[in-house]
């Protein structure tokens, strides 16, 4: 959550309602999860990953997800 943290504090604030918006969620959601350690849900994790050019990842995010698994399995489909 430090990642996100630190990239949201490096934006301005139209910036990071955009970067919410494209994940799909809202600035005040992000900041309430950071701030409580609330669990972001997957897919929003997912979308974060990717609108953050992978400066955060979904293991920074959600520790207790074997995002391996689901890394591999994408993968696997990708390729069949």
């Amino acid at each position: 959550m430090e990642k996100l943290r630190l990239l949201l504090n490096g934006m301005p604030t139209a910036e990071q309602r955009d970067f919410a918006t494209r994940c799909g969620t809202s600035v005040g959601y992000l900041r309430k999860a950071i701030s409580s350690g609330q669990k972001i849900a997957e897919s929003t994790c997912i979308n974060i990953e990717r609108e953050s050019c992978g400066a955060v990842r979904v293991e920074d995010l959600r520790t207790d997800v074997d995002w391996a698994v689901i890394r591999n399995s994408s993968a696997q489909a990708a390729a069949a």
